[in-house]
């Protein structure tokens, strides 16, 4: 799509919004039902789509993805009346009689671009979450991942009018002239370096912006934990989707003494999981495309490798992979790793890990496998990070009651669920002053003493 037909397209949306036909709660909900029952119907199409493009099962297709969308929808649909109501809260006596409300109200004409590693659950999501409060969105998908942007055009085209919400696929040419237009809000789901292209461009017009980034998200491993138990889950969410996952456990920081324990039951799970030949396993995913693969390839250290270490150039596919004796000196902990590869660190004391933490990039997650309530609760309220799990990894975003975002360098704002809703809506606070009574303590001339008597009780 040109630039000038990309303008003439948000010239059609601002227009529809200008109608005020997306601002009733009904039909915000008639929207939500035809999108579920879209996603329902092109369901199989879906999860085939995403074996072509990342390689994933059906299973792991709906589990994390065309599942999860749905679950977001149903949501949506039973929650945004309630979410769209005004809001009355407590008026100071010296404004009496009036009645004090906060009202949610649209942004209006949005923007929200989605990254490849998840397509179908980070286009939909935020998109639900849009039409949930009353705007109008353009959605455009990586390029990286076609065969599911495909699907999700048709599933747009069947559902929606584009002067309501449409599709825009393509590559950088296409994300810049997106950026170039005035949009009222915009979400951006990607890398910490394409986030700050976007973060600039939006400042050129002061437009609201919902940054989902990544960053290396780190895994403590204590002596008090469960060590078998963390290793499944570890292992679980860490090569789930191939390591393509932003709140995926980048590395491992194991206290000293379980070390060894902890890999042996590592290299356990992953056979378990994975079979003795992970390449072989037709529900075992792939790299996105050549490029990642080799950046991805170059980061491991054949001298290091305790388990894994293969890869298939023809399939993209790299098996998992830990490494032993990892330093932070090594390059595999010079960047967010994003793939396969689990690097495992030791360390002595829970305190200089705390202290190594602190003065780190705020990771978009942090996971501790640990018995040590102590130590639990200096990692919830002493570390800044966007969420996490305490024994688990991974699972804190696959719900609509909690929001999900990171902070500082791994994000600014938050979705799913009420977080979403309010991501896309601006809160108006609105005082609504009866006109029977009008009290004459603020008005001049300020002479009478009975009047600044009375201006002090009511402003107590």
């Amino acid at each position: 799509m040109t630039k000038e037909e990309i303008k003439y397209l948000l010239e059609k949306q601002k227009k529809f919004y200008k109608s005020g036909a997306t601002i009733p709660v009904s039909f915000r909900i008639e929207q939500l039902k035809k999108l579920y029952a879209t996603v329902k119907k092109y369901e199989c199409e879906v999860n085939d789509a995403l074996k072509t493009d990342l390689g994933k099962s059906h299973y792991e297709g709906f589990m994390c993805e065309s599942g999860l969308v749905l679950s977001e929808i149903s949501y949506m649909i039973r929650h945004t009346r309630k979410f769209a109501k005004r809001k009355t809260v407590y008026t100071p006596l010296a404004q009496f009689p009036s009645h004090s409300f906060k009202e949610p109200v649209p942004y209006g004409n949005t923007l929200i671009m989605s990254p490849w590693n998840y397509p179908f659950l980070l286009t939909i999501d935020p998109l639900a979450d849009a039409i949930a409060a009353g705007n109008t969105a353009i959605v455009k998908p990586s390029a990286y991942s076609p065969a599911t942007s495909k699907v999700i055009g048709k599933i747009i085209a069947e559902c929606f009018d584009p002067q309501y919400v449409a599709i825009v696929t393509g590559g950088r040419a296409e994300n810049s002239a997106l950026l170039e237009q005035k949009f009222d809000f915009v979400f951006f789901t990607g890398s910490q370096a394409v986030g700050k292209e976007v973060l600039r461009h939006t400042a050129e017009h002061l437009t609201p912006t919902v940054l989902e980034l990544g960053g290396k998200s780190p895994c403590i491993v204590e002596k008090s934990a469960n060590i078998k138990l963390a290793a499944k889950r570890i292992v679980f969410g860490k090569y789930l989707n191939c390591g393509q996952t932003c709140v995926a456990p980048d590395y491992v920081l194991c206290e000293k003494s379980v070390k060894d324990e902890f890999i042996r039951e590592a290299i356990k799970e992953i056979k378990l999981q994975y079979g003795e030949n992970p390449l072989q396993n037709k529900d075992y995913g792939k790299i996105i495309n050549q490029k990642h693969f080799e950046r991805l390839s170059s980061l491991i250290d054949k001298n290091k490798v305790v388990i894994g270490g293969e890869a298939n150039p023809r399939t993209c596919q790299i098996a998992p992979t830990i490494m032993d004796n990892v330093t932070n000196l090594d390059a595999v902990m010079g960047e967010e790793i994003f793939g396969p590869i689990m690097p495992v660190l030791t360390f002595d004391s829970f305190e200089e890990v705390i202290d190594e933490l602190k003065d780190r990039d705020k990771p978009l997650a942090l996971y501790i496998f640990s018995g040590d309530k102590q130590h639990i609760k200096t990692i919830t309220s002493e570390l800044s990070y966007g969420g996490g799990c305490i024994n688990d990894v991974v699972i804190h975003l696959a719900t609509s009651e909690m929001g999900f975002g990171g902070v500082g360098e791994s994000g600014m704002g938050s979705y799913h669920g009420k977080d979403g809703f309010d991501a896309f809506s601006h809160y108006k606070s609105i005082v609504d002053k009866k006109t029977w009574l009008d009290l004459p303590m603020r008005y001049q001339p300020y002479k009478s003493k009975l009047y600044e008597a009375l201006l002090h009780i009511f402003l107590r």
